[in-house]
């Protein structure tokens, strides 16, 4: 008599649904079988034993994003991504997730899919488990197929949205028509967000890229592209009251997961104005990466900034470059100042900068320079009168600030 476990996955199936239902058959429980990004491809319908967390991910057509965060949180999502084992989840009443074991999906390296398997009156036996990997690699060819499918559907978003950027779709009703080609559903307004990267994102990078932004349940995404180092998509604003907060916050966790997960850092974030019209597409992308190209060169002073209308006196910073170049002009009291530090080996101006970034707050400003603030107080008056300067008039003082930030500007264009 043969030892070998027997295999009743070996069988021709027409549907994802009819294998689910084959898996609970075998195993006594409720299945359901998953994509990479976590969406619905199939559940056993035999069965109405289940728990909320499996409710809502039928009714929704897809996990939970707080499930997911929680499964990644614990460890589950990790681990799956890295063995080709079961893998046994803990009962989450805060979730709604009851006992359960998972198994990954794969093909060689990559991970297709997860079957879920809910222990809700028993625990699955190792005699289960190993038929549960059997079960796995029997469903692999079906979820190949899917990811066929699915990557020429890509391909055809990605040329679409790229004509987008690029302006080579100007007509609003060719534009609409495209959109409906590709079962999109153009929302009345929308922005560009861009994600610039340290480095150019490689292929394992993009597959959790995809990954954040199709198990966010925040802010529905129309389309995305990678261009070297940056990461450009489109959103709808349809249902935002405020859709600068939403998006600066949708960046913020975006960027902070792709830390915590990935351990990928120092990605800079930005986003375009709210537009209607999608012939102006390439503009709200032009708007992005004039942001960035600030960002880039100013870093600590925009920190906080993500968009173009939040970019203030930065915006016109070329202009007046050129201003500048044509007529003979130099601040007084800078030069005053400059004369002065390189004479003494001094830190005024160094000092006076820090002052005004924040907004003329001498404790702030103290801090940030690792003095006392009656220290800053005396420096301050010497600045004052070596570089002839009022504080308390504000047109002179927006002058300083601009000048300084131009000489900043300047300089670093010149590198």
């Amino acid at each position: 008599m043969s030892s070998k476990l027997h295999d009743p996955f070996k069988i021709a199936f027409d549907s994802l649904d009819e294998y689910a239902d084959l898996i609970s058959q075998v195993l006594k429980c409720p299945i359901t079988i998953e994509d990479a990004n976590h969406r619905l491809l199939a559940y056993s319908t035999h069965d109405e034993r289940t728990d909320p967390a499996r409710i809502s991910t039928i009714i929704g057509r897809r996990v939970p994003e707080k499930v997911i965060n929680q499964l990644w949180k614990e460890g589950t999502i990790p681990a799956l991504l890295k063995t080709k084992e079961p893998i046994r989840v803990k009962n989450m009443d805060e979730i709604g997730l009851s006992h359960r074991v998972a198994i990954s999906i794969w093909k060689q390296d990559e991970v297709l899919g997860f079957i879920w398997a809910l222990e809700i009156d028993q625990s699955l036996k190792e005699e289960d488990l190993a038929l549960l990997k059997k079960a796995a690699d029997a469903v692999k060819n079906k979820l190949l197929q899917l990811q066929t499918r699915k990557n020429k559907k890509e391909e055809r978003f990605q040329e679409f949205f790229w004509k987008l950027l690029t302006g080579h779709l100007k007509d609003k009703g060719e534009i609409l028509e495209h959109f409906h080609a590709l079962q999109i559903n153009p929302p009345a307004t929308f922005a560009i967000l861009v994600f610039q990267f340290k480095k150019n994102i490689s292929s394992k990078e993009e597959q959790s890229i995809s990954y954040l932004l199709q198990t966010n349940q925040r802010i529905k995404i129309l389309l995305y592209t990678i261009d070297c180092n940056q990461l450009i998509v489109l959103v709808s604003t349809d249902t935002f009251q405020n859709p600068f907060s939403e998006l600066e916050h949708f960046v913020q966790v975006f960027v902070e997961k792709m830390n915590e997960r990935y351990g990928i850092k120092d990605i800079i974030s930005v986003f375009s104005s709210i537009y209607e019209d999608y012939q102006l597409i390439g503009k709200a992308y032009e708007e992005t990466q004039s942001v960035l190209a600030i960002k880039n060169k100013f870093p600590y002073e925009t920190k906080n900034i993500y968009n173009y209308h939040k970019l203030g006196i930065y915006q016109f910073f070329d202009l007046l470059l050129e201003k500048r170049k044509v007529e003979p002009y130099e601040n007084y009291s800078l030069k005053k100042l400059h004369e002065y530090d390189q004479k003494h080996n001094s830190h005024l101006v160094k000092t006076l900068e820090v002052y005004l970034n924040n907004d003329a707050n001498i404790n702030d400003a103290a801090k940030e320079l690792n003095v006392h603030a009656n220290t800053l107080t005396y420096r301050l008056k010497r600045i004052a009168e070596i570089g002839e300067i009022n504080f308390k008039d504000p047109n002179q003082k927006m002058m300083l600030y601009l000048d300084l930030k131009l000489e900043k500007y300047k300089g670093i264009c010149h590198l």
